[in-house]
């Protein structure tokens, strides 16, 4: 029940964002999802189910704590089964990845590093990250490419 009244809250907020101008100011991630436009703020990022692990990367030096929401908790929460998604950076680098890659714990947009939030020289405020350090299958050149920093959109088409 506990977790189907958190759901409950976070798609209500969902609603009210996509129609209001004030959360437009304050959104740090845009998802479209065809005719829908939903601004996330930093509160609804926070509202969602987090997950946390530590990893290193080739990007930083030693072993890092991340947490966020998972990519797929957070498609699933604006209504996005299925598809593709374009990730799309604020230096308009993006990528591309399948609903049907999506697993639940993996990928994060991790809005934390080590407790703190993620600033812009440090690849945020949102950057997709994977448990690299976990299993091989995280440790590749598409993988490296799909860890987009300083993540402003989302865009969903669906599948053809």
């Amino acid at each position: 029940m506990k977790h189907f009244l958190h759901a409950s809250y976070v798609l209500a907020c969902l609603a009210v964002v996509g129609t209001s101008t004030a959360a437009s100011a304050e959104a740090v991630l845009k998802i479209s999802t065809g005719d829908n436009l939903i601004e996330m703020n930093k509160g609804m990022m926070d509202a969602l189910p987090q997950v946390s692990f530590e990893t290193s990367t080739i990007w930083t030096e030693g072993v890092i704590s991340f947490s966020g929401p998972s990519l797929r908790s957070l498609v699933d929460q604006a209504g996005i089964t299925g598809g593709q998604l374009t990730l799309a950076a604020i230096n308009d680098y993006e990528i591309q990845i399948s609903h049907d890659e999506l697993e639940n714990d993996a990928p994060i947009i991790a809005t934390l590093m080590n407790g703190q939030p993620l600033s812009r020289r440090e690849k945020g405020p949102l950057w997709l990250v994977y448990p690299y350090d976990t299993d091989i299958k995280y440790q590749s050149e598409v993988i490296y490419a799909k860890s987009i920093w300083q993540l402003v959109t989302i865009e969903h088409s669906a599948a053809k």
